[in-house]
């Protein structure tokens, strides 16, 4: 590869005297030592020509290495950008403090040539050159104008951390640059990226920066942490042995901000006087976090931090990293709606990058909460968020833009994908599909979908709503009910703690959302909250329990002790999200008239006929219904004759088959016949069931219970599913009736393993030739007068040849009235008896 234009090694030596003459005092500092040299600095000039060449680069280099710091400068003076270099970070604090590092490597202030930008806070001007961003703004550039005017270069910094924001940025870029400008620089940067994917995807050559400044020991367990000992007393007992066995600032990693206060609380008296706690979370004021990661001015810190240390942030004077082996991550169930945070175990590369943390200043430590046998179970990456998360603002912003079949690194997942649709058509973003105006409103408002639909439609009003949902609850161990929030916002007072940090974010987040709103009447806050989640309408169920059904299908539950738990009809705006059954988190109190007002055109009104197997009997309903919620629910008193036999088909299946004797009959003679001729209609049980609607349906007429099933005869449908010249075939081979000598019909029965027939025995007198069917011998019953069984034979000649003479002696003296003649083949056939003396 060619050697690097002389003006961009001036720069990267210039670079060097800077961090060492200015600013490396504070950055780059080992045992009182300036050094201003890093990694990156070996690979630049190949980055440099890969960009000129290709317009395009990734950049892999692992923690430490100086890519957030150096490559933003480097490219601004190489003179292949033409126009604003636009970079990247996955987090807001990491995006400020990246500004202010480069700013201070020019010996500026942010807002000249390097600004940021960011919610509710931007610090740039006319000669701003590189602007530091947050994920979600290149969004907003590129829905706004998809050229890009003015902006030559785009940088995904920290792009290992997979957000969802960052994974949509970087497929509308290559749309972009594939399409209108390909002129725009883009390059990806990472620390612990499997770059191999995201080369392919852009199509750029891998740089790859080796080693970090310094090296990270790592310190396992002797063995596995036992499941008997508490996660917070085993973090504290690990932090305050990497206290007591090294120097320098402890950087140590917790899953969430709960976990931070009860480790903190655990290590009260445990510490050195001179350590001081620093604790180190997203929601935390500014002023604080700025606390955390600056230097101290004595002694040393211990900065109790979640994993917004793991990006490219530069926090002083580390030197030791704990590493207490958890990552919390929000997973999103498409089935309910719902999103809930799960706390898993690190991957492999997450635990590399906080490693990384001890290695930027010198030569560091990382003790971690697992051991070595444990450290090679680990999963490679942690899962792109695009796999797990709300796709709701994902599906707004493929609409706007224009539909599928963007380049991501990993497609969204369909199911949820198509969940989010149905949820912003409920919301009126989507129609069949396609973007709304309404939907575009949406789009341009920093806000989850179902809150700027809310700002929208309630106006200012729901302001300090949307505000309030959008961020950390503001009440200490407060019962679910919303309506406490929004009284401390009015001014009130209440009974319970307030988080004044938190309070003050919402007040300032209020002010700035209602920008956006129209002006329109004040309404109850229930309403605003049905608006945005149309879907999370509570009703509760029946039962002692506070146990609810959401409109959206789910189940969900709340504490007995809640004040809110014997409210019939709920907003529910926040759960833990667990798909089985979801415990309420917030909610508010909603009338059904309320419900009617701001959802009336998602209620609709169904008539239902259904079989009911309490019942037992098929009930005709009238109901309203608001999804899977059943608001009123009367009698359909005029139900269509084929509706509730329809009904009574699942009633059928479930109740079974009970034929009379004539169906049971018919259905052997039937079988009879088409053991020799299989075009005549199966009539077996399974046959049947399977064809219900066509054989049965149209002769349910009538019929609606269990009882009425049970006395009726199915004779006349089975009749009906054999044609007229099928039936003479069965009446031909399989007659129903015997006539006997006295000109007497009687049933043949085909269901046992001949056809037979039973009668009295006078009846058969005079008979010389055995009866048939079908050219089949009938079995022959005789019966006494008494209707008793005496004999049965096949060959009725024989009979009155053989054993006629015992019968004849045993029933004379039995019934004497009765003619018993000595030959049966010369007496007349008979069933009357010799009148009485």
């Amino acid at each position: 590869m060619g050697s690097p234009a002389p003006r961009v090694q001036i720069r990267v030596l210039c670079l060097r005297i800077i961090a060492q003459k200015v600013e490396s005092e504070r950055f780059y500092r080992d045992e009182g030592q300036m050094n201003a040299a890093l990694p990156i600095d070996d690979v630049m000039p190949e980055l440099i020509e890969a960009v000129r060449n290709r317009g395009c680069a990734v950049l892999q280099a692992p923690p430490g290495a100086g890519k957030t710091t150096r490559v933003p400068l480097a490219l601004m003076d190489t003179g292949i950008v033409q126009g604003k270099i636009v970079m990247l970070e996955p987090r807001r604090l990491a995006a400020r403090a990246a500004a202010e590092r480069l700013a201070q490597q020019l010996g500026e202030s942010t807002g000249e040539t390097v600004g940021y930008r960011m919610r509710g806070e931007t610090k740039v001007s006319g000669a701003t050159k590189i602007e530091v961003v947050t994920e979600g703004i290149l969004t907003r550039m590129i829905q706004s104008d998809p050229e890009l005017p003015g902006i030559g270069a785009v940088i995904f910094d920290e792009f290992h951390e997979r957000s969802l924001n960052a994974d949509l940025g970087l497929a509308l870029t290559l749309e972009v640059r594939e399409a209108l400008r390909p002129d725009l620089v883009l390059m990806v940067m990472s620390a612990t990226l499997d770059a191999g994917p995201v080369a392919e995807l852009v199509n750029a050559p891998i740089v790859t920066s080796q080693g970090r400044a310094f090296a990270v020991e790592p310190r396992w367990l002797d063995r596995p942490l036992h499941k008997e000992i508490r996660f917070d007393q085993a973090a504290a007992d690990l932090v305050a042995q990497a206290v007591g066995e090294t120097q320098g600032g402890v950087l140590v990693f917790l899953p969430g901000e709960g976990e931070i206060h009860r480790v903190q609380a655990r290590l009260d008296g445990r510490l050195p006087d001179d350590c001081a706690i620093r604790p180190l979370f997203g929601a935390l004021p500014f002023t604080e976090q700025r606390a955390a990661i600056a230097p101290v001015t004595s002694g040393r810190k211990v900065v109790l931090a979640t994993s917004i240390a793991e990006t490219s942030l530069t926090i002083e004077d580390i030197r030791v990293v704990v590493d207490c082996g958890k990552s919390r991550r929000a997973r999103f169930d498409p089935g309910s709606g719902m999103s809930r945070l799960v706390t898993e175990r690190v991957t492999r590369a997450e635990a590399t990058q906080r490693a990384g943390r001890a290695g930027r200043v010198a030569e560091g430590l990382a003790y971690k909460l697992w051991s070595k046998g444990e450290d090679g179970a680990l999963t490679a990456f942690p899962p792109a968020e695009i796999e797990a998360a709300d796709l709701t603002g994902l599906a707004v912003e493929l609409a706007v833009w224009g539909g599928d079949g963007l380049p991501f690194l990993t497609d969204p997942p369909e199911h949820a994908l198509s969940e989010a649709r149905v949820l912003l058509t409920a919301l009126g973003a989507l129609d069949d599909g396609r973007i709304t105006s309404h939907g575009r409103a949406l789009a341009k408002l920093p806000l989850h979908p179902r809150l700027a639909h809310m700002l929208v439609t309630g106006g200012k009003p729901s302001a300090p709503l949307a505000a309030l949902l959008s961020e950390r609850d503001i009440l200490l161990g407060a019962p679910s009910d919303l309506s406490l929030r929004i009284k401390i916002l009015s001014g009130e007072r209440g009974p319970h703690p307030v988080h004044k940090s938190a309070l003050a974010r919402v007040k300032q987040e209020a002010k700035r959302l209602a920008k956006f709103a129209p002006d329109l009447p004040l309404q109850p806050p229930e309403i605003y909250a049905a608006m945005a989640y149309p879907d999370r309408i509570a009703l509760r169920r029946s039962g002692n329990e506070p146990r609810y059904v959401l409109s959206g299908g789910k189940g969900a539950y709340m504490d007995s002790a809640d004040p809110l738990a014997g409210q019939r009809l709920l907003v529910v705006t926040d759960t833990d999200g667990n798909p089985r059954e979801a415990k309420i988190r917030f909610a508010l109190s909603i009338s059904e008239a309320d419900i009617r007002d701001v959802a009336d055109t998602l209620i609709s009104t169904i008539n239902t006929c259904a079989w009911s197997k309490r019942d037992g009997k098929v009930l005709a309903r009238k109901q309203e219904r608001l999804g899977a919620l059943v608001l009123s629910d009367t009698a359909w008193k005029d139900a269509p004759a084929d509706e509730i036999a329809r009904a009574m088909l699942d009633g059928v299946r479930m109740l079974g088959f009970k034929f009379s004797p004539a169906a049971e009959r018919f259905r052997a003679r039937v079988a009879l016949v088409r053991a020799n001729d299989p075009s005549i209609p199966d009539l077996s049980d399974d046959a049947l069931n399977n064809t219900l609607d066509d054989w049965l349906l149209p002769y349910l007429n009538g019929v609606q219970t269990a009882a009425h099933w049970k006395s009726h005869d199915t004779l006349q449908a089975l009749r009906a599913t054999l044609t007229w010249e099928q039936m003479q075939l069965i009446d031909r081979e399989a007659p129903a009736q015997f006539t006997t000598p006295l000109g007497r019909h009687t049933p043949i029965d085909y269901s046992t393993e001949a056809p037979e027939i039973t009668l009295r025995i006078q009846e058969m007198f005079g008979t010389t030739r055995h009866p048939t069917v079908a050219g089949r011998p009938l079995r022959v019953t005789f019966l006494s007068p008494g209707q008793k069984p005496i004999q049965t034979t096949m060959d009725v000649p024989r009979f009155w040849a053989t054993s006629y003479a015992d019968v004849r002696k045993d029933m004379r003296g039995r019934y004497p009235r009765h003619p018993w003649p000595e030959d049966p083949t010369q007496a007349d056939p008979t069933l009357r008896a010799k009148p009485r003396k």
